[in-house]
């Protein structure tokens, strides 16, 4: 394992707020990817600040969420009967109207903790940017859905900071 914490952190020397910063932006791997970075980080650094971290992650997660949100149903719309692309974006609003049904039929009035819940829980395909789509596609307003994936996103945090903070220490608190 000291092998692994020694490349991560000698590939992003200096870059490291940086690093996780961008990991948070990727789809499907988002927040809940980029915080078990944070916490090798840590593991080579003690200096390196996970509250800080934590936060930069959380607003690097956050960022295309707006863009998600107004411009991705169009996009994915247009791009549906394109011939290289046309599988691939199907594939995406399909993904997106059935995460959104079954959002709205378990949620019924309840769409904002739904929605929240969906992306809170730190599952493979529930994230911002999977729970934004399904927000736009189901037209909730957008106040009520950022709100939501905010909300959700700190959620997912907590959970994945809990389970990186108990991993962390059976693996260096035993070990060191």
């Amino acid at each position: 394992m000291s092998n692994l914490v020694e490349t991560v952190n000698h590939l992003a020397t200096g870059y490291k707020y940086l690093f996780v910063f961008f990991v948070s932006m990727v789809p499907l791997i988002e927040l809940r990817g980029a915080l078990p970075f944070a916490y090798i980080f840590k593991a080579g650094d003690p200096n390196f600040n996970l509250a800080l971290s934590y936060v930069i992650i959380a607003v690097g997660n956050m960022v295309p969420v707006p863009i998600i949100f107004f411009f991705a149903r169009k996009v994915l719309e247009w791009g549906a009967d394109k011939p290289i692309i046309g599988k691939f974006f199907t594939f995406c609003l399909e993904k997106g109207h059935k995460g959104g049904e079954k959002l709205q039929a378990k949620a019924g009035n309840g769409l904002f903790v739904a929605l929240m819940l969906f992306v809170g829980i730190p599952l493979p395909g529930t994230g911002a940017w999977t729970g934004t789509l399904a927000a736009s596609i189901l037209d909730m307003k957008f106040k009520e859905s950022i709100t939501a994936v905010i909300c959700g996103v700190a959620l997912a945090g907590i959970i994945v900071s809990v389970a990186c903070a108990f991993g962390y220490a059976a693996l260096f608190g035993i070990a060191g």
